[in-house]
């Protein structure tokens, strides 16, 4: 394996998948030095081997999935390189690298982040007009709520405008609950890895969990956390830069979405 290989996948705290890809557009990449990409079994985990070799976290340690799918997903980015080896187009091992040298040793302080998001959550801020934005969110975001309430017994409050409001004690805790849960199971690093991303890209920690609960679709997920950012687009367009951001959020949220179901 090549030494500098490590290096590129060092994650530098940025949550931009845009600046982060031309943040890693500045490097020098490797050219592709391996021909097979492999899974094999590892322990009680699958991990991917280049040429025979297998593949290491930035912090040396093996990259192991706990499932053959998730360990399939990896090699599958490892395949795709071309001449280079770009990790902007890795969004999945980088996620996977986060969470086994970084998450795994801070659950507590990851899984306080994400349940942060429920005293200021995204679908709880309402517009008064027009009312074109008002349905489209009352649309999206409505199904979110009386999911949450319906499956976990908790309400949220909503407000119209950015006035902070104070949600229930009981209904931030359910969150946390959820999320704890999230971190106590064997693989809880990778699954508030995957939370995680999915939260702060959307926003809105109700709608990630709605979406790993299967209470929505990938695509009603990411629509319901860009209602806001679409109706802007209707009214005045979009330009170039807008749209490079919004497609390297979409595919981050994805991976994430996509990891964590591999996972089972």
């Amino acid at each position: 394996m090549r030494d500098d290989l490590s290096a590129l996948f060092v994650e530098s705290g940025e949550r931009d998948p845009l600046k982060a890809a031309q943040r890693d557009m500045k490097r020098p990449l490797p050219k592709k030095f391996y021909t097979e990409v492999g899974v094999e079994a590892r322990g009680e985990g699958f991990g991917v081997a280049l040429d025979g070799k297998p593949v290491h976290t930035p912090a040396r340690a093996p990259l192991v999935a706990p499932t053959r799918a998730l360990a399939e997903a990896l090699a599958a980015e490892w395949r795709r390189q071309g001449d280079h080896i770009d990790p902007a187009d890795m969004p999945m091992t980088r996620m996977v690298n986060t969470a086994l040298d970084g998450v795994s040793r801070e659950m507590q302080a990851t899984a306080a982040a994400i349940a942060t998001f429920a005293g200021s959550d995204l679908v709880c801020y309402r517009a008064g007009e027009p009312e074109s934005l008002v349905t489209a969110q009352n649309a999206a975001w409505e199904p979110v709520l009386d999911h949450f309430r319906d499956a976990h017994g908790s309400r949220f409050l909503c407000v119209e405008g950015v006035i902070f409001v104070d949600q229930p004690a009981e209904s931030r805790a359910a969150v946390e609950g959820l999320v704890a849960r999230e971190a106590q199971k064997p693989d809880g690093a990778l699954r508030l890895a995957a939370l995680h991303v999915m939260t702060t890209i959307s926003g809105s920690v109700l709608i990630a969990l709605a979406l790993i609960e299967g209470a929505l679709g990938f695509d009603a997920a990411w629509d319901a956390a860009h209602v806001d950012e679409d109706h802007e687009l209707r009214l005045w367009g979009d330009d170039e830069e807008a749209s490079a951001r919004r497609a390297a959020r979409r595919k981050e949220m994805r991976a994430a979405y996509e990891l964590y179901a591999a996972l089972g």
